[in-house]
């Protein structure tokens, strides 16, 4: 009997450390290096450990939702990868325990926002598909997660929220037994989005807030019979029902990265900067930019190809915006500012007008 009750014991505390992070992300099939570190672009959590309660705040972007070091530069409408591990991200890592059947969704909010309010916005999703759990095709892809930006989405900083429920316990809600209940895996990537158009994010959902204990797929017994799932949280965006912005010029301005290969990290403290110049770009070609390190500004040898994005802090100018409408104010999460903005550039009470890069300015939170 003894004996019995160390294996259970034993069962069970694997079980209760076979979980998963975020460790790297992939932009176009490229590798942008571990993220999930100090000086990452992920806003990491200490451990792997899940949320269960719905209702706490670390919902939002895991138990450390504080600004990264680094943030990554990507185009409208790349493919991006979240690749999730649970030791680490070797090879022979095992990604998730298997046991950790459920969904995998994408959500996506502005930076500026922190994640706080009406703002996340539903990306992708993956349930069941009648046969297979979207953990399975997971483990599957070694930990690899793939959706596409929307390819009109207006330049601009965000969050990427990646999340995992693990339903192995959620036969009965965390609320009325926190012994079980489903386990919730998250965290926010910083991105930064140039190339695109003129879609911004629709209205969103809050987070904590969008999901429920009465939700279906929150209190889901797994072991049960079964044939369906229906994954909790809104509806996926289609992303191009939202409000507009004038669309930005055509070319955007090279990042030059000094010293620094495509797809690797950069020290934001130690790189100098370039004042942007217009250059036409993209990112998704073999063509690597070649750049300078022994000079106080990195030049930028011409590429005819698409580049690889990689990750850059970037100084932004000062908002520009002319001929605004007299009186006329801008709505929470509208557009106030940047080059060639012809409208108003007050925002609206409890808002304040924030720079993001030189086409596109927007009203946040105070």
């Amino acid at each position: 009997m003894k004996y019995s009750q160390v294996l259970i014991g034993a069962a069970a505390a694997s079980l209760a450390s076979a979980h998963a992070t975020i460790y790297n992300v992939w932009v176009n099939d490229v590798d942008q290096g571990t993220g999930n570190s100090a000086a990452g672009y992920i806003r990491s959590p200490p451990n792997n450990s899940p949320i269960k309660d719905i209702t706490s705040k670390d919902m939002t972007c895991n138990v450390n939702n504080v600004a990264a070091a680094k943030t990554i530069n990507v185009a409208a409408g790349d493919k991006i990868s979240l690749e999730w591990h649970h030791n680490n991200n070797s090879p022979a890592d095992d990604i998730i325990d298997s046991t950790h059947k459920g969904p995998v969704m994408v959500y996506i909010a502005p930076a500026a926002s922190n994640g706080e309010g009406d703002v996340w916005v539903k990306l992708a999703e993956d349930g069941y598909d009648g046969s297979q759990w979207a953990v399975q095709k997971l483990i599957a892809n070694k930990g690899k997660h793939d959706f596409i930006l929307p390819s009109t989405l207006a330049d601009n900083k965000y969050l990427i929220r990646g999340e995992i429920i693990a339903l192995h316990e959620a036969d009965s809600a965390y609320s009325a037994n926190p012994g079980r209940g489903a386990q919730f895996y998250m965290e926010c990537v910083q991105i930064s989005v140039s190339g695109g158009g003129s879609t911004l994010l629709p209205a969103g959902v809050s987070i904590p807030g969008a999901y429920s204990d009465t939700d279906p797929g929150v209190v889901f017994n797994l072991y049960g019979g079964f044939t369906s799932y229906k994954i909790p949280g809104p509806a996926v965006w289609n992303g191009g029902s939202s409000g507009t912005a004038p669309k930005p010029p055509t070319t955007t301005p090279a990042v030059p990265i000094s010293g620094q290969a495509p797809g690797k990290a950069e020290d934001p403290k130690s790189t100098p900067i370039a004042t942007p110049a217009p250059v036409a770009t993209s990112a998704k070609s073999p063509c690597k930019p070649k750049t300078s390190s022994d000079a106080p500004k990195p030049t930028k040898t011409p590429c005819t190809g698409k580049t690889p994005t990689t990750m850059a802090t970037v100084a932004t100018p000062a908002v520009s915006g002319t001929s605004a409408a007299s009186g006329a104010t801008v709505a929470l999460y509208g557009q106030c500012g940047g080059q060639n903005y012809q409208g108003p550039t007050t925002c609206a009470s409890g808002s304040t007008c924030t720079n993001y890069n030189p086409w596109y300015s927007q009203c946040v939170a105070a």
